[in-house]
């Protein structure tokens, strides 16, 4: 794995991010915290779950295990969640911009929030990553659509038309 394409990837994957957070600020307090009975309830608790992982992942990347992710209780509005997700991405493109191409291929070992290790190369790790938040971004897509709200498309190609 190249880093430009790492680099490109998590650019993507903050576009998204940021067009999805944009999608929800029309939403009453309500909807946004409305229990639907997904895997994470509520459109804010999976964002909260999204900017989790990412966090946990970055927190393992420099040395650290946290026993936890992000809770979503300690983030119960959309603009606490902004702000939160705002010092992540900043963390996150510090650390992208130290890394050379020669780390990506080290194993990063860490403890996950079970107690179990695991050891994985690095860019496996950080495609890993977007890979997860795409995946839960589809999620809120659909939660969207069940409250009547409307939804953005987050597609990669979509990112390259934009970026173009």
């Amino acid at each position: 794995m190249q880093l430009d394409a790492i680099r490109e990837l998590y650019d993507y994957n903050h576009w998204a991010n940021q067009r999805v957070l944009s999608s929800v600020t029309p939403l009453t307090d309500e909807m946004f915290t409305r229990n639907m009975g997904h895997s994470f309830g509520s459109i804010r608790d999976t964002l909260a779950h999204i900017l989790g992982a990412e966090w946990i992942w970055l927190e393992r990347w420099l040395g650290r295990s946290p026993k936890a992710l992000l809770s979503a209780s300690d983030l119960p509005t959309l603009r606490s969640l902004q702000q939160r997700w705002a010092t992540v991405r900043h963390d996150q493109n510090q650390y992208i911009q130290t890394l050379v191409p020669d780390r990506l291929k080290d194993e990063v070992s860490y403890t996950n929030t079970r107690g179990e290790r695991y050891s994985y190369a690095l860019w496996r790790q950080m495609v890993h990553v977007p890979n997860h938040s795409s995946y839960h971004r589809g999620q809120v897509t659909t939660l969207l659509r069940q409250i009547g709200a409307e939804p953005v498309s987050t597609d990669l190609l979509v990112y390259y038309d934009q970026a173009a």
